[in-house]
């Protein structure tokens, strides 16, 4: 079987997913072709050469039904012949969609192909497409599925965590996101140009740098009215040991909803002679996992401890965790469970901050772990997302 390297891994900023956000006038086609443009540009690369472009997208409604993976491709002006594959895991899709390219190259279906994600949240809401399964209470109830701030609380009432330990890790979220933004430690990001706004993004749109203790105190509980109306009690009958459901987490120490999109190159050894770059790291291993679908969002954990006993790691032998903040108790619960110290973990801070376009966050978080491992001068690197119903994903990289 072929090694699969990482040629390259860009992004563009996450911008606000409001009217007024920075790339909110931008189709997601448009968002693509600036990354597509400019990985061709960056790496010499001839689009002839690529076999495949696979992209995660979470919300496929609107201008991001279709599959936008193969139309990009083609409203970019790359050549036909280029196949495309649109994915969703939830949360996961970005990062599932590297781990099939990456599969594909190794096993000698394509010797070049394209991975990543794409979600315009403020032109295709989350849940516009009203999926049975998180918009019909009988088909819900069946699949034990809640939505994932309600996971959040389970996780937060399972483990006694406090209002203020839950916000103390988006205040920390937050003050790593802007001292790495200031000093400019986000090398993947391609600054998009908004005609409409006549603006260049340049910059995370999301990141909150004067958030304190106090404001985040003063910020009401996001998702008790959804335990109210019958969530709590779909919980606490799958949790019997539990009196009730702590209701800690807000808007502030949730993931903020965002625009973007990413793509990385992959490819085998010999892709190397055809660009104008050496590989910046290689794909040692690749795990999916499930947990508890009432816990929602701790796919994450499950999947990194997966892979770590796979590779016959520990902790201490990885530099750095890249982990999908999938709200403040999830980030909480990965420490508590695998002992990961913070000097190891989302040292630049996480979605919590900077912002969760749903099917391009894993993609994002991939080139944020390389970019930091590249900084540090460090080898090994996991990232690992949480998508709904326990889902989860990880993926082992290493510098060469």
């Amino acid at each position: 079987m072929q090694q699969a390297f990482i040629y390259d891994a860009i992004r563009t900023p996450r911008g606000k997913a409001k009217a007024d956000g920075g790339l909110h006038d931008l189709s997601p086609f448009d968002l693509l072709k600036s990354l597509y443009d400019a990985i061709a540009v960056r790496n010499g690369l001839d689009p002839r050469l690529v076999g495949e472009v696979v992209l995660g997208c979470v919300t496929q409604q609107g201008e991001q039904a279709g599959n936008i993976a193969k139309t990009s491709s083609l409203y970019a002006g790359w050549p036909s012949h280029i196949s495309g594959l649109t994915v969703t895991r939830f949360c996961s899709s970005g990062l599932d969609a590297v781990n099939i390219a990456a599969l594909k190259v190794m096993a000698g279906q394509e010797s070049a192909a394209l991975a990543g994600g794409v979600e315009m949240m403020s032109r295709v809401p989350m849940l516009s497409d009203q999926a049975a399964i998180f918009m019909d209470p009988d088909v819900a109830t069946a699949a034990r599925i809640l939505l994932m701030g309600s996971g959040a609380d389970l996780i937060a009432s399972l483990y006694g965590l406090s209002r203020e330990a839950v916000d103390g890790v988006a205040l920390l979220s937050q003050q790593r996101a802007a001292k790495a933004r200031d000093a400019g430690y986000f090398s993947s990001i391609i600054p998009i140009d908004n005609p409409i706004k006549e603006r260049r993004v340049m910059h995370d749109e999301c990141i909150r740098p004067q958030t304190t203790m106090a404001s985040l105190a003063k910020m009401p509980p996001s998702f008790a009215a959804i335990g109210e109306a019958g969530a709590d009690a779909v919980q606490l009958k799958g949790y019997p040991s539990l009196k009730a459901i702590s209701h800690v987490h807000t808007a502030g120490n949730s993931p903020a909803m965002a625009d973007a999109a990413a793509l990385v190159l992959i490819g085998n050894e010999a892709l190397e002679g055809n660009l104008d770059r050496r590989p910046r790291a290689v794909i040692r291993a690749m795990v999916n996992a499930c947990d508890d679908p009432l816990l929602v969002l701790s796919g994450c954990v499950v999947a990194t401890s997966k892979l770590l006993k796979s590779q016959g790691l520990s902790v201490d032998d990885v530099d750095l965790f890249e982990i999908h903040e999938a709200f403040a108790a999830t980030v909480i619960k990965l420490q508590r469970d695998l002992s990961i110290p913070l000097e190891k973990l989302n040292v630049n801070g996480g979605v919590i901050a900077m912002g969760h376009p749903l099917g391009a966050t894993g993609a994002i978080m991939l080139g944020t772990l390389l970019d930091e491992l590249e900084r540090r001068n460090q080898t090994l690197g996991v990232v690992a997302t949480s998508g709904a119903a326990g889902s989860g994903t990880a993926l082992l990289i290493e510098r060469v």
